[in-house]
């Protein structure tokens, strides 16, 4: 009956225009405005957190880890893309490479650069890296939250055919010609659900109501972890990448599922592991007080 009334979503009917700014000789996209407001919240969230007893970086390494890790997201998330997901494209048309503006950006290249970036600054700065990432992974599912609407508005990146009443229809090539596809799963707004507001309310709660940040790891891989489960899950009713069907019949397992198998395990082992490398640095009272 829901299906009745409602119908499939049709895109055209939502006017959504992956152009936010058309002045003709220049065009800002929703994706780069998601980059922005994933960058500049991650920052504001940042400064929130490090304001807290026990802190593992001052406000200067704040400034600097911005920075790195967004360096680190841009060229880690293009370098695993080619190389996960578009190797031999890539090496036949090399220029393509750094035409970003073009899409194409792997979020697990970008959690590798995001960690380099760390590692140097916290070798750079004799800091704590595992802790420094506990503070990093609380900050980063705001931007994946605007991420994945932004890969909404630019109909990418969408789910496999469905019938369930909220399906929408995104523009397709069919035939040769631009048309209306079928009706398939916003795969996009339940990752921005789940792998954005979802595991921020998770790490959040860690974070303000537990002793989490004393046990370096424990958030990180609790990020990693909850994020591995959710990508994999959804992964079943995303639509794989064209260039990756015989890889994702071969194995039966689409290649971001792969991805995360290595973070649902890392994940276990930092958040298991994490009690034994608790670093005290809260007051305590009394003349037994130890740092």
């Amino acid at each position: 009956m829901l299906t009745m009334i409602i119908g499939s979503i049709d895109w055209t009917r939502l006017h959504l225009d992956p152009v936010a700014v058309n002045l003709g000789f220049f065009q800002l996209k929703w994706y780069s405005l998601a980059y922005l407001a994933g960058i500049f919240s991650a920052y504001y969230y940042l400064l929130k957190l490090i304001d807290q007893p026990g802190s593992p970086l001052a406000r200067r390494h704040a400034d600097d880890l911005v920075f790195y890790a967004s360096l680190g997201v841009i060229i880690g998330g293009r370098v695993g893309y080619v190389l996960f997901y578009n190797l031999g494209y890539y090496l036949q048309n090399p220029i393509d490479m750094v035409k970003l503006w073009d899409g194409g950006m792997s979020f697990h290249g970008g959690v590798v650069g995001v960690t380099v970036g760390i590692l140097y600054l916290a070798r750079k700065n004799g800091l704590n890296w595992l802790r420094v990432h506990d503070y990093v992974a609380c900050c980063v599912p705001p931007g994946l939250f605007f991420g994945r609407l932004a890969n909404f508005v630019n109909h990418e990146l969408w789910g496999a055919p469905t019938t369930v009443p909220w399906g929408v229809r995104f523009p397709e090539i069919i035939g040769g010609m631009q048309g209306l596809g079928p009706a398939r799963h916003p795969s996009q707004l339940y990752e921005a659900l789940l792998e954005g507001l979802l595991l921020f309310i998770i790490l959040a709660v860690m974070f303000w109501r537990t002793q989490a940040r004393y046990q370096p790891g424990k958030l990180v891989g609790a990020f990693i972890f909850f994020y591995g489960i959710f990508r994999f899950g959804l992964e079943y009713i995303r639509e794989p990448d064209a260039q990756l069907s015989r890889f994702a019949e071969a194995t039966g397992l689409h290649m971001g599922q792969w991805l995360c198998v290595p973070m649902i395990l890392g994940g276990i082992y930092l958040m298991a592991t994490a009690n034994g490398r608790r670093h005290r640095v809260e007051p305590i009272a009394g003349p037994a007080s130890i740092a």
